[in-house]
């Protein structure tokens, strides 16, 4: 799995408009995906932390929590933007972040509480997509100009797949 750095090296403007959708609020915002116990998706509104190394999430004690700990599957989905029906998604494989010296960098950065039980996560990448609806969004009738999609997979992962635009 591809740490952010990677990736952002690997496809710049594809890992360009990811970021701005993630962070079009200011914060990160979007929604992870995780696998239940039972197998079942649990979807969650979280605020994803992008720095110039990795991705990364602080998720407080919760069923979210304990399905990453568990199994570290995940996807990430940002906000629709207000203007467009554009999304980003990204998938891979969560793993808690134990090195002090990179809680503390975050912590400090965000102003995490230290009397919150959070634990960070970093998130590696698998699969990236990003697609643009244009001016007449998502729906299905509104216009007959196809959306157009990038995706990026994770070479090491997925045999030599790269950058393919749909």
């Amino acid at each position: 799995m591809a740490t952010w750095s990677t990736f952002a090296a690997a496809a710049p403007a594809l890992s360009a408009g990811v970021r701005m959708l993630l962070q079009q609020y200011g914060p990160g915002l979007g929604y992870l995906a995780t696998v239940r116990p039972d197998g079942a998706p649990r979807v969650h509104p979280v605020s994803p932390v992008i720095t110039d190394d990795a991705l990364y999430c602080f998720i407080v004690a919760s069923p979210k929590r304990h399905d990453l700990e568990r199994d570290g599957r995940y996807a990430l989905h940002s906000y629709p933007p207000e203007e467009s029906d554009d999304e980003a998604m990204i998938s891979g494989i969560a793993t808690p972040v134990d090195d002090p010296v990179v809680i503390a960098r975050l912590a400090a950065a965000l102003n995490a509480s230290p009397v919150i039980d959070w634990r960070v996560f970093e998130l590696s990448i698998d699969t990236a997509m990003l697609r643009h609806h244009g001016a007449s969004g998502a729906l299905p009738f509104a216009t007959r100009v196809p959306p157009i999609t990038q995706k990026w997979h994770d070479p090491a992962a997925h045999l030599g797949r790269s950058l393919v635009p749909s």
